[in-house]
């Protein structure tokens, strides 16, 4: 009988093998829940622009922006064509459903298969706005109650937590504009139809070295390489506000384990890649590689502790 069990593992073993090796049998698309050009969408091209080649098969990002980056989720979650997997953003799989009523479940019908990195958020304004630190801008705020306004990807975004987050202990008013994802968001913080935003550094990176954007303050435990000479929030005197969005591959929880084991394998090794380090370092992500054991251990942890701040601080949607 020992035997008998001992070949059959065996068999399933090698089954499991030849149908990660035989997949992918046709393109593969990543969905992004965001606008293109916003910091989702660029951990996105860098891990699709390598994962083709390894792949042997086109691999196409397709951006499916709204709903707080949930409607990429949705789609892949109850996704059965084998060959559509998701970056996902701590929006979509620790804050949203806490706060909105979706039709997908994040924690059983999509699995974590390959973290990719985290951000820190950012603290930048429009560079018509006259302040240079937090607290100047918090000054500011508080001579004019609710007429500062704050730019989003969307309500219940790392963003929209940060400034609420902000907000409460700063003790200022200031009114939340949601936007369908941080690229559009981005285009009118630049021309100065909101004056602020939290958004993670991947998105304004670029327009912060070209000075479209005024850095404040990172939202972070310490400063980030990127921006060398910008403070953190604690070091400008604000404390308890520190926020990051992290970016991790999710596939359908129906995915053969095997094809998992091979979306995490080759993504690790574009992981290890020197260009594509760079590349992600260079958006001011901290690249931390995980085994699938760990990201799914880390993406509960994330869920529960999100939980708790948007309870504590009682964050609802706009």
């Amino acid at each position: 009988m020992k035997k008998w069990w001992m070949a059959a593992l065996a068999g399933l073993a090698l089954a499991g093998a030849a149908q990660a090796q035989e997949w992918p049998g046709r393109s593969v698309r990543i969905l992004v829940g965001s606008a293109p050009g916003g910091g989702t969408d660029a951990m996105a091209r860098a891990i699709g622009d390598r994962l083709g080649p390894l792949l042997k098969q086109p691999v196409v990002v397709e951006n499916r922006p709204g709903a707080s980056n949930t409607l990429a989720a949705d789609v892949t979650a109850k996704s059965t064509d084998g060959h559509t997997l998701l970056m996902g953003v701590s929006t979509a799989h620790a804050i949203a459903p806490h706060l909105l009523k979706l039709g997908y479940d994040s924690n059983k019908d999509l699995v974590p298969v390959a973290f990719v990195g985290a951000v820190p958020n950012v603290l930048v304004v429009t560079n018509s706005l006259p302040v240079d630190s937090p607290q100047s801008l918090i000054k500011l705020a508080k001579s004019q109650p609710g007429k500062l306004n704050y730019a989003t990807s969307g309500a219940g975004s790392t963003q929209h937590i940060a400034a609420e987050l902000f907000k409460d202990v700063a003790g200022v008013f200031i009114t939340h504009i949601p936007y369908r994802g941080s690229a559009p968001a981005t285009v009118d913080l630049i021309g100065g139809q909101v004056q602020m935003s939290f958004d993670t550094l991947p998105s304004v990176i670029g327009h912060i070295r070209s000075g479209k954007l005024k850095p404040l303050a990172v939202a972070a435990a310490k400063r980030n390489p990127q921006l060398p000479n910008v403070p953190t929030l604690a070091e400008s005197g604000v404390q308890g506000v520190e926020m990051s969005a992290w970016y991790g591959l999710y596939m359908p929880a129906s995915t053969p384990k095997a094809v998992q084991e091979r979306v995490h394998e080759e993504v690790s090794k574009i992981l290890a890649m020197p260009e594509t380090r760079s590349r992600l370092e260079g958006l001011g992500s901290e690249v931390a590689p995980m085994t699938q054991a760990q990201f799914a251990q880390f993406h509960a942890a994330e869920y529960r502790r999100f939980g708790d701040i948007i309870k504590k601080n009682n964050i609802k949607l706009d």
